[in-house]
């Protein structure tokens, strides 16, 4: 059925209004032709990666380009391409599949595919005049060149926009001289384009260029050597700089001055799929942890029968399958919104693409956050049930944790997606996308309001949950709103109360997801097929509540006094309340007994 604009709810409006589990698309929606995607994927990475882990460690730069190639092969770099370009033209959730699958083995190749198939490919895609786009994304497509992205400078990180590095229009206005220092730069090693930033005489933003790069014809280009780094050290990462590098006008990206809109836009694609590149490592994670336990013998028993280490299965499982789900839930968004702006023929493809991921910016940063965070302890976690063996380099788990910890450094640190999601609400609201201010007047005057003492009927399946998701969007309401009526636009300036509101708000957006998740599969399968699926949304909620609950203290207590403080502080006991609270370690037990069973993820 075909979505309409009535049907999708707009970025952000989670937070207002209630969606049903009907309305949420889950994995078990894949259609038959993403489950053959899906299972050519992993028959790939099983083969061609996941069975050369350890060669991978060996900085063999050399295997990662080698394995590329072959993905490209399989028409595995072009999926997000339109047809015309040579590529598979496929829709945003069979792209964040592909991205989820190909990506879980080492993060030395997800860092080398992820960097080649977005922010290398990606802005021309989108930004690229016709001529652009015919001359470069086929090669880029069909692997028979490398893209990589150069934004990063020495003293410009996460303020993309205050780089250095010039163009210089040249006398006869057919050229630009570009110079600078750019640094961070995966794929450098074997690239042959590169989407460069720079910036034109003392223009306020930057604008974009495409270069081609050969290493027998530099044209003032060199590279620094490869980077040491913690992790993913397969991935080839250098500096690069710029010595007078001569780009033909005709090579400026979209317009001048357009290049920080150009990063930005490229870095919620970027967002979004890097949650997903974080699902299937989780996945392995698990799967290779729970082996080990299943095997490994102490006291005469199999150390899984142990309770310390069934509460770290059932964890893990549970935030990947909640992260998983929130993910794929905020990709359809993004995809129906996509065909929405097609089929009303208001916009071409490119801006159809480029506003329906703009329009989920907030998910995206949402995701980014939550999903690497998940990876980081699952990866932890992992290690700490191998104990000792998982210190040493002779198990995967050591080079998971390593390759885990840039994911909340990459497409923007968490700190930044954390303000960024609370920022873009507020923008949002202001420009009346997202009605805040009429929700959060109802919160307020609910607080001063006798409350209902009756018992209400929780005899549904999820029925008190839902009623606890309404109340967590109450809090946050309260919590911002009072925030920002003190604060107003000098609200940026108090960071930490910034990062308080995201936690909550990304709490509230990952448990949302897993109950209908769990809800819409109780509802097809019977609640007793879907029992462990029901039991991770119930322990992802109380956790989630743990985790709201401190944030919207820390911020109550900072910013009031008074009977204002006591007010909120009274809503927030009210808000957070369970009639029944669940029994966590049976719980856990559910799930784990699943996974131990199974041995492996099997959800």
């Amino acid at each position: 059925m075909e979505a309409t604009e009535k049907d999708i709810l707009r970025g952000g409006q989670f937070l207002v209004k209630e969606t049903k589990c009907e309305d949420i698309f889950t994995p078990e929606d894949f259609s038959e032709e993403q489950l053959m995607m899906k299972e050519a994927v992993t028959e790939f990475v099983d083969r061609e990666i996941w069975s050369k882990k350890a060669q991978f460690e060996q900085k063999d730069f050399a295997l990662t380009e080698s394995c590329m190639r072959k993905a490209a092969e399989l028409g595995f770099l072009g999926v997000a391409v339109p047809e015309e370009y040579g590529g598979l033209g496929m829709g945003f959730v069979s792209t964040m599949l592909v991205c989820d699958y190909i990506s879980g083995a080492t993060g030395s190749f997800s860092t080398a595919f992820g960097a080649h198939t977005g922010i290398g490919t990606l802005p021309i895609t989108l930004y690229g005049t016709e001529e652009q786009k015919q001359k470069y994304v086929p090669k880029l497509a069909s692997g028979e060149w490398f893209g990589s992205y150069c934004l990063t400078e020495p003293s410009a990180g996460s303020d993309a926009n205050s780089g250095k590095t010039k163009a210089v229009l040249s006398a006869d206005g057919k050229y630009y001289s570009i110079t600078g220092q750019k640094m961070w730069i995966s794929n450098a090693g074997f690239c042959s384009l590169m989407i460069v930033f720079a910036r034109i005489e003392d223009d306020k933003n930057i604008t974009g260029f495409i270069i081609e790069y050969d290493p027998k014809n530099p044209n003032g280009i060199t590279m620094g050597e490869e980077e040491h780094k913690l992790g993913i050290r397969s991935s080839s990462t250098r500096q690069v700089f710029f010595n007078d590098t001569k780009v033909p006008v005709e090579n400026m990206l979209s317009t001048r001055g357009n290049g920080f809109k150009i990063a930005m836009n490229a870095l919620n694609v970027g967002r979004i799929k890097l949650a997903a590149a974080c699902l299937d490592a989780q996945r392995r994670v698990i799967s290779v942890s729970v082996n080990y336990a299943n095997e490994r013998i102490q006291f005469n028993t199999p150390i899984s029968s142990f309770g310390a280490i069934r509460q770290k299965i059932a964890e893990m499982a549970t935030n990947c399958w909640v992260g998983e789900t929130a993910s794929y839930r905020a990709a359809k968004n993004i995809e129906d919104r996509i065909e929405l702006r097609k089929r009303n023929g208001k916009d071409t493809h490119q801006e159809a693409e480029l506003k329906g991921v703009e329009e989920y910016a907030i998910e995206c940063s949402i995701l980014k956050v939550a999903v690497s965070e998940y990876t980081q302890k699952c990866t932890d976690e992992g290690i700490q049930i191998f104990g000792g063996m998982g210190f040493s380099e002779d198990t995967p788990i050591e080079s998971a944790w390593r390759d885990a910890r840039i994911a909340r450094i990459y497409e923007g640190t968490n700190e930044i997606n954390r303000m960024l999601s609370i920022g873009m609400l507020i923008k949002k609201a202001m420009r009346g996308h997202v009605d805040l201010l009429g929700p959060a007047t109802a919160v307020a005057n609910e607080l001063t309001g006798i409350p209902s003492f009756e018992t209400p009927d929780f005899s549904q399946l999820f029925s008190e949950e839902k009623s606890i998701i309404a109340n967590l969007k109450k809090l946050f309401l309260m919590v911002a709103g009072a925030a920002l009526q003190k604060y107003g636009e000098e609200i940026e300036k108090h960071q930490q109360l910034m990062l308080a509101a995201s936690d909550i708000l990304i709490q509230i957006y990952i448990a949302e997801s897993a109950i209908l998740r769990a809800e819409k599969i109780a509802k097809k399968d019977g609640e007793e097929a879907a029992k462990e699926k029901i039991a991770m949304a119930k322990l992802n909620l109380f956790h989630a509540i743990d985790i709201i609950e401190t944030a919207g203290k820390h911020s109550i207590v900072s910013f009031s006094t008074g009977d204002e403080q006591r007010m909120m502080l009274m809503g927030l006991k009210r808000y957070i309340k369970y009639v029944n609270m669940p029994n966590i370690i049976e719980l856990r037990n559910i799930i784990a007994s699943k996974v131990i069973k199974e041995n492996k993820y099997c959800f």
